[in-house]
């Protein structure tokens, strides 16, 4: 992609919900950008190599973990299904988003992983470098909320022993409510 070299700034994040915005975001680098979405993540340390910049004085992640509960039950693995050109076309989108609510941010990371997650290990990877830590931590949690809300990948819940399964959406706020959708197989 072309680099942006537009000199506008864009107000700091406010907290609030994303909401659409006729602007067109600046676009992005691809050196500036990893976004992946297969059976195998990046690990933490080649994500903060990535993001690692001599005018950054931040790097903030978030790495999401399969635990081993839910609800009083046993949770075995997580497994993730999804259709990657679509999925990484909504990630590629999230961070130009979250580059233009977030301009001193220099590098962003969206990683999830497709298929199955066991316990204690990393189903997803978020972060982003900027020169300072309060951007950088800001757009970390936009980029979260976001792919959590955004992204089509679906998340089914596998318990142990009889319990069984569950598909799961992602608690999140839409349209002013928090909401859980759950079905179970």
């Amino acid at each position: 992609m072309p680099s942006s070299t537009g000199d506008s700034i864009l107000p700091l994040s406010d907290g609030a919900p994303h909401q659409p915005n006729d602007t067109p975001a600046p676009p992005l680098e691809d050196s500036s950008v990893l976004v992946q979405v297969s059976e195998a993540l990046p690990s933490l340390d080649a994500v903060h190599r990535f993001l690692s910049s001599p005018r950054c004085g931040a790097i903030s992640t978030f790495v999401g973990i399969t635990r081993d509960n839910f609800a009083g039950k046993k949770v075995a693995h997580l497994s993730y299904e999804g259709y990657t050109p679509m999925a990484v076309k909504e990630l590629r989108s999230l961070c130009r988003d979250a580059k233009a609510r977030h301009p001193f941010v220099e590098k962003l990371v969206a990683v999830h992983i497709l298929g199955d997650c066991p316990v204690g290990e990393a189903s997803v990877i978020v972060g982003c470098s900027s020169p300072h830590r309060r951007e950088a931590v800001r757009c970390t949690e936009y980029l979260i909320d976001e792919l959590k809300g955004r992204v089509p990948i679906w998340k089914k819940e596998v318990y142990e022993g009889d319990e069984g399964s569950v598909w799961k959406e992602n608690v999140e706020w839409r349209e002013g409510r928090r909401r859980r959708v759950m079905v179970k197989e």
